[in-house]
């Protein structure tokens, strides 16, 4: 309050977000020690460093263990300070019209890389039993799938993760299940300062009823259909998306190796387009639209449509055009498809403009806790554009 009194220009800044949009207010009450974040002159014109962000948290983990008082609740603690002040100067950008719908995305996407490392390193230094000593480092990955893996990350997303290790030790099985538990209890669990992140892990090799953590050729061999416990063409849809989040250099590679033969490798082209506009369109009758309304996300020519387009061609082309397999989103596949003759001029440059404006619209909508549903006159232009896409590519 103090602070609201001297600093005039803060109190102003205060105003405006809070006047902004619903979300950022609610925010603020939950988290009501991020306002002296606004004291900063320059926040509004900078962006996420993760080079600040540890440095800062390494400067502070020091601080307390050099007083003994570095115990799980306080780092737990200290992991959600940071983590609310930094959502809370993106969001600040973002209301303040600094920072655009892919911008903000890339920054809570880099924050969300930057504290799955930061909780990765901590949780192994306090593991017990732990096989290795403290100078080695967990043979171990974490894979990003979904928005996680496509940099798309919104307010609030949840976290959808695949846990895999590389580790010949007897006991490596034991200790990585641990470890894992461990990883994710950090990560969610409520504390004083709230949690950090919803985590999903769904998307492991056979799903909730498989292992919370697999060995990573068990995970190469499921993806690339070895054996008889092998993954559906919706997983390899995922795995357009998936990215390698935090992991040794070594399983990088050997992970970009077995997503690039995933999706390269040979399909028929019709069952495969019949398999993704089943799964489109069970995805859409999950999601029923009021009459009279378009729902950005789920209505026919909404991004699922255009998101499902965009698995096909990289599935069912990247084989013969390199330039689909890097997992470089939604937007720039479609141009790139469009580049490479695989639709007709001028169909991926609107789709892809389409596609940007209806996440402009969902963002706006969700930081004022609105509706994603619009009236459709309002998108004809980017619904059309998006069917045009769909049926070019899908047949509809």
């Amino acid at each position: 309050l103090a602070m609201l009194l001297e600093r005039p220009a803060v109190h102003e800044r205060l105003m405006h977000l809070l006047g902004a949009a619903r979300w950022p207010a609610r925010y603020l009450l939950q988290h009501p020690g991020v306002i002296d974040e606004l004291a900063s002159d320059a926040m509004l014109s900078e962006r996420f460093s993760a080079t600040d962000l540890k440095d800062e948290l390494a400067r502070r983990v020091g601080s307390l263990r050099s007083t003994g008082e570095d115990d799980d609740e306080t780092l737990l603690n200290l992991l959600r300070r940071a983590h609310h002040a930094e959502v809370f100067r993106t969001l600040a950008r973002d209301v303040e019209g600094r920072l655009s719908v892919e911008q903000v995305a890339d920054d809570l996407s880099s924050l969300a890389d930057t504290l799955l490392q930061i909780t990765v390193r901590w949780c192994w230094e306090r593991l017990k039993n732990r096989h290795r000593t403290d100078a080695d480092l967990p043979q171990f990955a974490i894979i990003g799938y979904g928005k996680l893996g496509g940099k798309e990350l919104g307010y609030g997303s949840d976290l959808d993760i695949v846990f895999v290790y590389e580790d010949e030790d007897e006991r490596a099985s034991e200790v990585y299940s641990a470890f894992v538990r461990k990883l994710i209890n950090w990560l969610t669990v409520k504390t004083a300062e709230g949690d950090l992140f919803e985590i999903d892990t769904a998307l492991r090799p056979n799903g909730n009823s498989g292992l919370l953590v697999t060995s990573f050729q068990a995970y190469a061999n499921y993806q690339q259909q070895r054996g008889s416990n092998t993954a559906w063409t919706w997983e390899h849809q995922a795995m357009t998306r998936a990215r390698f989040v935090l992991g040794s250099p070594g399983l990088q590679a050997r992970f970009d190796a077995v997503r690039e033969a995933v999706i390269t490798a040979p399909r028929d082209a019709a069952s495969l387009r019949d398999e993704i506009v089943s799964m489109r369109d069970r995805v859409r009758g999950a999601h029923p639209v009021r009459s009279g309304r378009f729902d950005v996300k789920y209505s026919q020519g909404g991004m699922v449509d255009a998101e499902f387009a965009v698995q096909y061609l990289v599935l069912a082309q990247s084989a013969s055009h390199p330039g689909l397999r890097e997992n470089v989103g939604n937007i720039a596949l479609l141009q790139r498809a469009e580049a490479c003759g695989l639709l007709p001029d001028g169909v991926g440059e609107r789709a892809a403009a389409a596609y940007r404006e209806l996440r402009r619209i969902q963002h706006k909508a969700r930081l004022n806790e609105e509706p994603t549903q619009v009236d459709p006159d309002q998108v004809a232009a980017e619904r059309d554009a998006i069917m045009a896409l769909s049926a070019a590519v899908l047949g509809g």
